[in-house]
């Protein structure tokens, strides 16, 4: 059944109860006309929700509405009812977060924070990047590939800044708004002279207590901030490096991606990623655990190994004279840039030989400035995004 259908029958159902409840409400006038002296004077009287009309609907009512549209709207842009939903009022707010699922559990992106929440564990989630070479912007849509009318989701944007010793790759929300002190501003990503060392930065402290500890020495602003409402430190969560390649020797780019935010028992069974249920209230408001939560985490999690991710290793192809890999169709045009990264295991680890090639992400050009990224568990589409960006840099000493 579609949205629009269950509207119309809501709002049948609710003016049904509209006319009852006027009936009843002239009977309880004339009762109260009758009874007046006989009435407490400390009772206040009923006053309607300030929120509207659609907040005073049964709960068991609204449950059943809401888990309808968020299993019939399963694609964009008809997922965007599942939103119009939570923007009603509190009570639809609540419930439309307790019915929608995280994207492991889905495969589903619907909130903001399904962006830093991490992929489906057995399809991958399928996008595409468009870079625009003029303004040096880089837009990342939901969706196999572009469509002709310009409807595709964004999820997200970054734009690259070159300064003398580094670039910088800002990510946001919302492709018109890159500064660090905006509610949209995510992170960066941030490379060094050569670009083949990069460090991504989160604006969320990590769940882990001792990776945020470690991470909150680099401050976005002087000590004198510019807002009370900005926060005060990036929060580096993985690394990424290149192997340089002086001698120019035939084959593509070799890389590593350090995830210090993810272990590696998430790709173990039985182990499970970090997932962020919300952004902050308040980038003013203190973020950090406090000290009991630091020693309550260190005591649980102790020391543990990170995720490790590298490129795999492509196969030569006689007939075509290059080096291939399997994109099972996403990738339409040979580049530099193309890439497929899988988790670097050690033969201590036992982790079966399936697993070991599972892709976890992979990017590749399709057209001029387009090009596709897929991503997993136990990725998010914001480190699988900053992953891609780091190919983008120029890169004179790996090629």
């Amino acid at each position: 059944m579609s949205f629009k259908s269950i509207v119309r029958e809501l709002r049948e159902m609710k003016d049904g109860i509209g006319n009852i409840s006027r009936r009843r409400g002239v009977e309880g006038r004339n009762w109260r006309n009758r009874t007046r002296s006989h009435i407490a004077p400390d009772v206040a009287p009923f006053e309607p929700s300030e929120e509207g009309q659609w907040a005073n609907l049964p709960p068991e009512l609204l449950w059943d509405i809401i888990r309808r549209v968020e299993e019939s709207e399963t694609t964009w842009p008809a997922r965007t009812v599942v939103l119009f939903c939570a923007c009603v009022c509190k009570s639809w707010r609540e419930i439309t977060k307790e019915i929608v699922k995280t994207p492991e559990e889905c495969g589903r992106l619907t909130f903001p924070i399904s962006l830093k929440q991490p992929g489906p564990r057995e399809a991958p989630v399928h996008c595409f990047i468009k870079r625009s070479r003029d303004n040096s912007v880089y837009l990342l849509y939901i969706g196999l590939t572009p469509s002709g009318d310009e409807s595709d989701k964004l999820l997200l944007a970054a734009r690259r800044i070159r300064r003398a010793t580094s670039t910088d790759f800002v990510i946001s929300l919302v492709a018109y708004d890159f500064s660090r002190a905006s509610n949209t501003y995510l992170g960066k990503l941030r490379s060094n002279f050569l670009g083949t060392k990069f460090t991504l930065y989160d604006s969320q402290p990590p769940n882990d207590a001792s990776i945020q500890e470690s991470s909150q020495h680099n401050r976005r602003f002087r000590a004198k901030q510019v807002s009370p409402t900005v926060p005060a430190c990036n929060y580096s969560i993985a690394n990424i490096s290149y192997e340089l390649n002086i001698l120019r020797s035939r084959g593509p780019r070799r890389m590593l991606c350090a995830m210090h935010s993810i272990p590696f028992s998430s790709i173990q069974e039985g182990g499970t990623a970090p997932t962020p249920t919300s952004f902050p209230q308040s980038f003013g408001e203190k973020t950090s655990p406090s000290v009991s939560d630091v020693k309550e985490t260190a005591n649980d999690v102790g020391p543990r190994e990170s995720l490790v991710l590298k490129n795999k290793a492509p196969r030569w192809h006689e007939q075509l004279q290059c080096w291939c890999l399997n994109f099972k169709g996403r990738v339409t045009v040979a580049s530099v840039k193309n890439f497929q990264l899988v988790a670097a295991v050690d033969p201590s680890h036992n982790i079966p030989a399936d697993e070991q090639e599972k892709v976890i992400i992979q990017f590749g050009k399709i057209g001029k400035d387009i090009f596709t990224m897929d991503y997993r568990y136990p990725l998010s589409a914001f480190q699988a995004f900053a992953i891609c960006l780091s190919s983008f840099d120029t890169k004179p000493a790996c090629e």
